[in-house]
């Protein structure tokens, strides 16, 4: 058949079928095929008679084996997790020989089911055009049963194509209906994505061995016309859809009667078809859009593909249609089109409302006016006009601004402007700084302001003519004119007390309790700070840093000690009144490093022997912060303190604490106390170092409970971090603490700062969410404030838009320096305004969105039951999705579910939020680890949460050696594991290597210098250094993967079937996991429920 011939869109059983040279079929509809050649291969899901198989190009196959891995429920030992040890709280996605197979007969009546009709699609960006344009797609879920009871599900790709007797159902239908209750029979989703010219395709069966390559529309081949074919008796088809640009939609299925099984039709099979002609490949498809080849990076796209051509044995009943995973929108194909259509130019700012690149994607940004997306990213580009449209919709409004995002090295850091004593100009009534949409009136002697419309004189030395269209003659000359982003130094008016800051200054606090001391922490620490000392952060050219330094060791008494230049050797100064903390010494306590450099040196070679032989287990720890704020308070400078702590504070002192860890808790009412504060004396505290410009860093080395909820307030609200690194063993955990401690100390930090988000008329900024203090409703106060740490505001109208003038966003950082400067950072980002709701759907961005519900989300533990904060969500995101379903959408069934194209993700991303360790914990994750997250993700930068909701799962053997490049990521689920292959997942948090049971000798010889899979250490973190190319490139790859997070990654590798693989299955997050979380497939069939339900 030519392929450019018109193919039906859907596979009449009920007639022959043209025939596809080289496209065999076995015992297909429950009859013998009659032309099938003898082969090797067994009949489809039969035994296996001597089966080899080579794979095509690009499509991997696992070996045979029909064994189910055993399901081990031996725990991650302590320390193996990079945060938490969740052992076997985790994913089991795969084989379980517990639960036995059903299968349905063949020959039941099939129920009218229409048949899929298939919408082709390009994905590539298009311009929109004025009508509400969507991207029509379509999922063959007609067929296909999602409910509570047991359905065959083809075996999962590492079992390759032995008996699935034993296998439980890899995604679509699980024994336990999960979370979201059983999927009645007939109000499935038909949720497939336009998946080009499925036609004469057998329902989910992956490519053919032997099939030759057939190019798809994707990639620039002969396009396929759509045409109907005949139709069944019973099935309604009205023609394919349009292909509109901007949503995804799916056919209505019919309630099927009661108790009948979705199963495959009745009538004759279909005819076999000769062998001698080449073949037809099967089109996968990994997103919207047209079909696309089985992709290069992906293993066998279905589980335990069929053996087309095997000899006729038995009539075979057809297994029920599972929902194809590879027809709902997928994270890796969206990624991969932004990054190919976006990468290669650089993002120019100068045009008001444009939606950046994703954040998945490398580009070059050329501020010409607004912010750079690496400050500030917003939820929409285009907002609604008015109050009334923004509820209608429910699209949160949200900024996530990264006031002092570190920018890779071929982008300029804001230049720094000087308007000398005068200081910046700004308005007179709201107090917005100067930029680049103030509007100069009068041949420039008085100006407009762009955010509350108030006319100002221009100061006489700013004073400058106009040109023809009304600009200033200097606006290019002047950042504040011309750019979206710069600084302005800071008059005396802006600083404390109305005098200049001194240096900010950093002190160590050393816990030197018995667990410290035994597990060799104090050494380590004592020794690395001996080099770490000579890189403090400095101003960019000055020789060294400004910052001085100071010590103090502490277990449930505090130990000062003197480091001036001027003594032989330091001296000890001991407080043991915790209660009423004072500094013994002002002179000598704080120092500049090269001075002291000698008396510092003795200090830390002494502290390790001093504490040698210590017994004191006890600690505490309000006072020690307490003690730091007060030094820095009486030096009369800003600063940071570095804590390094082990123990949970019991010590009698203020801010002691009790084990309060109660995991029965867990889903009930009082599970929100879990998250709270024990005490309200570490707020009061917080308070008083924010006031002081004091920023704390924590650095936990817990080996049980230490009520991380408590112990993280003071870091979280003065803006600093917290670290943890559970049963601390210096052997295991030393690359990862001192990576961590040496990029903390050498970041740049702004200190004693004060943050403020101003709007123009009509939006105001109403909620707050980070690590921040704020005294009042609109000042964000930061005792510190670093590169990685972001500031998300919500907004909301106060008065209608216009869409002429847009509207605007303008954040000003007042803070000081690592040299002392007070300085002005102010970004300043325009936004269009838009009438139609078609217009803010089409502007959207779902990785801010996630961003900001995430945060939302994590807070609200705090107030409400979790299960509470899961069911605001899901509501939410089906409002959003239902008002574009109603409103922007053209008429479709209502069986159909349709997402806006750049929304298409937002069920995938959810589901990731829904499932994760603070909103539905597996039992193995402890109740610090999910304090520890939440306040983590408080403060995360939309790359990282992209990253970490979603994790990047990368095959290591599947691209060329000598290719520099990263591998292409495949999706997060078990499903694209083939056991020959190795791959590299990471979040940002977490790096595992995975290791398949049949990967070949030679490369675990190059890689681990062993000679089999069996001599694999499980849980190693660190790959041998070997010279050859393979080794040279993972250990590469390794290396850049962290070199792009805020925070070192330890690997784990982990071996397949082994203990720890429960650990690796946890973040395959498109898999249901062990804690109940839905899996991608059933959250979709669960939100389109929840639409339809919306709508009528």
């Amino acid at each position: 058949m030519n392929v450019n011939q018109s193919a039906p869109p859907v596979p009449p059983f009920g007639q022959p079928q043209p025939v596809y040279q080289g496209y065999h079929q076995s015992s297909y509809g429950g009859q013998p095929g009659s032309t099938a050649p003898t082969t090797s291969y067994g009949a489809y899901n039969g035994p296996v008679p001597g089966y080899q198989q080579t794979s095509p190009p690009g499509v991997s196959r696992a070996p045979p084996s029909s064994e189910a891995p055993p399901a081990s429920t031996a725990q991650a030992p302590c320390g193996q997790a990079a945060y938490g040890q969740f052992g076997q709280g985790d994913v089991q996605n795969g084989p379980s020989s517990t639960v036995q197979m059903q299968r349905f007969p063949g020959s039941q009546p099939f129920g009218s089911v229409p048949l899929t009709p298939v919408v082709s699609q390009p994905t590539v960006l298009q311009p929109y055009g004025p009508p509400p344009t969507s991207a029509q797609v379509t999922a063959q879920l007609a067929g296909m049963q999602i409910s509570g009871a047991v359905a065959p599900a083809l075996p999962p790709v590492g079992l390759g194509y032995g008996s699935p007797a034993s296998l439980a159902s890899a995604s679509g239908s699980f024994p336990n209906p999960g979370l979201y209750g059983s999927y009645p029979q007939g109000q499935a989703p038909p949720l497939s994505q336009a998946q080009g010219h499925l036609g004469a395709q057998p329902p989910q069966r992956s490519a053919p061995p032997q099939a030759s390559t057939f190019t798809s529309p994707a990639s620039g081949g002969p396009r396929m016309p759509s045409m109907t074919g005949p139709f069944l008796p019973g099935q309604g088809f009205g023609g394919p859809s349009l292909s509109q640009p901007n949503h995804v939609s799916s056919p209505p299925p019919q309630a099927l009667p009661p108790g009948t099984q979705m199963t495959g039709p009745p009538g004759p099979p279909p005819p076999m078809h000769s062998s001698q002609q080449p073949g037809y490949q099967l089109q996968q498809n990994g997103s919207f859009g047209p079909a696309r080849g089985p992709q290069p990076n992906y293993g066998s796209p279905y589980p335990g593909a069929p053996t087309f051509g095997s000899q006729p044995g038995p009539p075979q009943p057809l297994p029920p249609k599972r929902l194809d995973p590879d027809a709902i929108p997928s994270p890796i194909q969206v990624i991969e089109d932004d990054r190919n259509n976006r990468g290669s130019e650089p993002f120019v700012t100068g045009v008001r409302g444009q939606v950046p690149p994703l954040v998945t994607t490398n580009f070059l940004v050329k501020d010409q006016g607004n912010a750079s997306p690496r400050y500030i990213r917003c939820t929409s580009y285009n907002i609604p006009c008015t109050s009334d449209m923004a509820k209608q919709a429910q699209v949160p409004l949200a900024a996530v601004i990264k006031p002092l995002a570190r920018l890779p090295p071929e982008e300029v850091s804001p230049y720094v402007v000087d308007h000398g004593e005068s200081g910046p100009l700004r308005c007179n009534r709201c107090k917005a700084y100067m930029c680049p949409f103030m509007q100069f009136i009068e041949g420039g002697r008085r100006f407009q302001c762009c955010f509350c419309s108030c006319i100002n004189d221009v100061p006489p030395q700013y004073f400058q003519h106009l040109d023809h269209t009304g600009k200033r003659v200097d606006a290019y000359d002047r950042p504040e004119l011309s750019l979206g982003s710069y600084e302005f130094l800071a008059t005396v008016d802006y600083c404390k007390n109305n005098k200049f800051p001194s240096p900010p200054a950093f002190i160590f606090m050393i816990d030197v309790s018995y667990n410290a001391i035994r597990s060799g922490l104090v050494r380590l620490l004592c020794e690395e700070l001996k080099s770490l000392l000579d890189f403090l952060p400095r101003e960019g050219g000055t020789e060294e840093s400004a910052i001085r330094v100071g010590f103090v060791t502490y277990n449930k008494v505090l130990h000062f000690y003197n480091v001036k230049s001027s003594l032989a050797q330091p001296q000890m100064m001991v407080v043991s009144d915790v209660a009423d903390m004072f500094v013994p010494l002002l002179d000598g306590f704080l120092v500049n490093v090269s001075e002291s450099r000698a008396v510092i040196t003795s200090l830390l070679d002494q502290i390790p022997e001093m504490f040698a032989d210590t017994r004191e287990t006890e600690t505490v720890f309000a006072p020690v912060i307490q003690a730091g704020m007060e030094a820095l308070k009486a030096a009369e400078c800003a600063g940071k303190l570095f804590l390094f702590h082990t123990s949970l504070p019991i010590a009698e002192a203020p801010g002691k604490l009790k084990n309060r860890d109660d995991r029965k808790l867990i889903n009930t009412d009082k599970e929100k106390t879990l998250f709270q504060p024990q005490t309200g004396a570490y707020q009061t505290l917080a308070k008083e170092c924010v006031a002081q410009g004091c920023c704390v860093d924590l650095f936990l080395f817990p080996n049980q409970y230490v009520d991380v909820a408590t112990l993280s307030v003071v870091p979280q609200l003065t803006g600093g971090s917290v670290y943890k690194y559970a049963c601390f063993q210096v052997e295991n955990d030393q690359e990862r603490f001192l990576s961590d401690l040496r990029r903390d100390v050498q970041k740049v930090v702004g200190f004693d700062a004060v943050m403020r988000v101003r709007t123009s008329t009509g939006i105001r900024a109403v909620d707050f969410f980070g690590a921040f203090y704020m005294s009042n409703t609109t000042d964000v106060e930061l005792a510190g404030l670093d590169g990685d740490k972001t500031v998300t505001v919500e907004f909301k109208h106060d008065d209608r838009l216009n869409e002429e003038s847009g509207a605007l966003l303008q954040c000003a950082l007042l803070y000081t320096s690592c040299a002392g400067q007070r300085r002005l950072r102010i970004h300043n980002l325009a936004l269009n305004c838009c009438t139609q709701l078609a217009d803010l759907y089409r502007n959207c961005e779902t990785d801010t969105l996630i961003n900001y519900m995430a945060k939302f989300a994590y807070r609200g533990v705090l107030n409400s039951p979790v299960k509470t904060v899961r069911d605001t969500l899901i509501t939410q995101c089906a409002q959003i999705l239902a008002c574009y379903r109603k409103n922007c959408a053209s008429p479709s069934s209502a069986g159909q579910l349709i997402l806006p194209e750049c929304m298409k993700l937002l069920p995938v991303y959810l589901n990731c939020v829904l499932k994760s360790d603070v909103l539905q914990p597996g039992a193995e994750v402890t109740t610090d680890d999910r304090a520890y997250v939440r306040q983590l993700v408080t403060s995360m930068d939309v790359a990282e949460t992209n990253v970490f909701f979603y994790p990047r799962l990368l095959p290591l053997t599947k691209s060329p050696i000598e290719s520099a490049t990263e591998p292409p990521a495949v999706r997060a689920s078990e499903e694209r594991l083939s056991n020959g292959d190795i791959y590299l997942l990471e979040n940002g948090l977490n790096l595992f290597l995975w290791v398949g049971a049949s990967v070949q000798q030679g490369v675990v010889q190059s890689l681990f210098n062993v000679s089999s899979f069996s001599q694999i250490t499980s849980g190693l973190s660190i790959l041998p250094v070997l010279d050859n190319p393979l080794s040279k490139k993972v250990r590469g790859l390794i290396d850049s993967l962290r070199a792009q997070r805020s925070r070192y990654m330890k690997l784990i590798v982990v071996k397949q079937e082994d203990k720890l693989e429960m650990l690796f299955k946890h973040f395959l997050v498109e898999d249901k996991s062990l804690s109940g979380g839905a899996s991608y497939v059933d959250f979709l069939c669960h939100m389109h429920k929840e639409i339809r339900q919306l709508l009528s």
